[in-house]
């Protein structure tokens, strides 16, 4: 890890925090997962491990972030939806998480099943991502739900999400609440525009919470028009879309490192989405670093 302070002590110092994103494998090998992992060692403060995204099945998340923390002694944020467990599964998964040392959690409600590769599925939903944290941070005050008293008490690190393109009033008082109930640090979904980043940094400045951004590298010009058009809650500028279209290779790697050095001292941190492509992410935070140390050469 970058330094020995854990991932809820550095956000609470103000450090500018980095956390990549790392599916779970579709089967028991994790090789893989860890030689992906290692490439991030020495770069992100927290790797997220994925909760069976888009509700397609994978391995535990859990499981992979015990194995890793393990393996390669870098701290992880395991994400834990409530579309696949009860109210008994969630603390009981929450519980042993803790005993297997993974103390950060993103609390997440879940895509619906029928989005996924098991359509047959039944999503559970006893409660939603409000319902989550409120659980978690029940059990790091030693309680569980139902509010008997457990025989020890957690100390997660919780965090949760928000869509910066969502300004409506109850999409802000529902991340209150969820900040109210325990919520320690936000995540967001991915930002091109930093004026649209601006107008929810001055929304939710009243929680007083760090904001860690997501950044999604943009691959190709097809890439943009996809998401663009096809996934709720992202906008693409169409500058950035042009960009894109008539730039060279690489081209999404530097909107990346421009973006992330413009916002650096606005916010707490990013949450970088490699989609699998872990070299980039190391090809981002040496630009940053590149571009810093250029600033700061210009000045003297």
């Amino acid at each position: 890890m970058r330094n020995s302070e854990n991932l809820c002590q550095k956000l609470k110092n103000k450090q500018f925090v980095i956390t990549v994103e790392i599916s779970t494998p579709k089967g028991a090998d994790i090789s893989n997962s860890i030689e992906e992992a290692k490439k991030l060692y020495g770069i992100a403060d927290a790797l997220n491990i994925t909760d069976c995204p888009m509700a397609n099945m994978r391995m535990s998340p859990i499981a992979l972030a015990h194995l890793l923390q393990n393996h390669l002694n870098i701290e992880t944020i395991f994400h834990l939806t409530c579309r696949d467990r009860n109210l008994i599964g969630l603390q009981a998964e929450l519980l042993g998480a803790y005993a297997l040392g993974v103390r950060n959690i993103l609390a997440l409600t879940g895509d619906d099943p029928k989005r996924g590769d098991v359509p047959q599925a039944t999503g559970v939903y006893d409660v939603d991502s409000v319902g989550l944290v409120k659980i978690a941070k029940s059990l790091n005050d030693g309680f569980d739900y139902s509010g008997n008293k457990l025989e020890s008490s957690t100390n997660f690190c919780i965090g949760t999400t928000a869509n910066p393109n969502d300004l409506r009033p109850e999409s802000i008082e529902k991340l209150r609440t969820k900040i109210e109930c325990g919520a320690s640090f936000i995540q967001t979904q991915p930002v091109y525009d930093d004026e649209i980043l601006y107008r929810f940094l001055d929304a939710v400045e009243q929680f007083d919470i760090p904001v860690l951004v997501g950044v999604l590298p943009l691959k190709s010009y097809k890439m943009a028009v996809n998401l663009n058009e096809k996934v709720p809650g992202i906008e693409i500028p169409e500058k950035i879309i042009d960009r894109l279209k008539n730039g060279e290779k690489g081209e999404g790697t530097k909107i990346a490192i421009e973006f992330i050095n413009k916002i650096k001292n606005k916010v707490g941190g990013v949450h970088i989405m490699p989609l699998g492509k872990t070299d980039i992410v190391v090809d981002i935070v040496n630009g940053v670093k590149n571009m810093r140390q250029n600033d700061i050469e210009e000045v003297l």
